[in-house]
């Protein structure tokens, strides 16, 4: 029988392990396309913790009430109507950043990490498990596109925005690489992050195999 995660694991196995960005590959869309700022990242960030936190939390609360055969399009129900909530909030409170997330800010909906944690764990644990697991996964997710915000910006730009026109100049220009604030930038970014990430995880499994 198999061992069940403590609490403390639930929450963390999203950080590293299981990283959504990382080492799941769930959510490339975002991931790719609104990393050009970490501003951006940080907004969308935000919206992937309140609907991953909210829908998780909502269906392992019903998930004793929906039938099987319609459980896939009431989920999809439940996320569509946080995305909408959230929507509504920004544009109201944050609108600069939910006019540069756009299109991406809906397709919440359909990011796959999203309705992938509500099919594979709060459908079937309880409430504060499940709020665990998509902080968890959220957070793990948020400070993946962050971590691939901060070099495509940082190296692309020569800059960090903090907020709106706010940016701290730190390279020269002569010294930036544009080509990393383009399309194609994400994916340069992204593959040398997967590389180094892959380097250390099988360097912790030949040290553990060595022990």
């Amino acid at each position: 029988m198999a061992r069940q995660k403590s609490n403390m694991e639930v929450f963390t196995t999203g950080f590293f392990k299981q990283n959504p960005t990382f080492v799941q590959f769930l959510g490339m869309c975002p991931t790719l396309a609104v990393t050009g700022s970490v501003e951006k990242a940080i907004g969308m960030g935000i919206g992937v913790i309140f609907v991953l936190v909210f829908s998780n939390l909502i269906i392992s609360l019903i998930r004793k009430a929906v039938p099987r055969e319609v459980r896939i399009p009431i989920y999809i129900v439940v996320i569509a109507s946080l995305v909408t909530i959230l929507e509504m909030v920004m544009y109201a409170y944050m609108e600069d950043i939910a006019a540069q997330l756009g299109t991406f800010l809906s397709l919440i909906v359909v990011n796959c990490l999203i309705l992938g944690r509500a099919e594979a764990f709060a459908s079937k644990n309880g409430p504060w498990r499940s709020v665990l697991d998509g902080l968890g996964m959220a957070i793990g997710f948020t400070g993946g596109i962050m971590l691939i915000a901060f070099f495509r910006e940082l190296l692309g730009s020569g800059s960090i925005t903090i907020w709106g026109d706010l940016a701290i100049q730190l390279i020269p220009v002569d010294f930036q690489i544009p080509i990393l604030v383009a399309p194609a930038g994400a994916f340069l970014v992204f593959g040398i992050l997967v590389s180094q990430v892959n380097k250390l995880k099988f360097r912790n499994l030949e040290g553990g195999e060595a022990a």
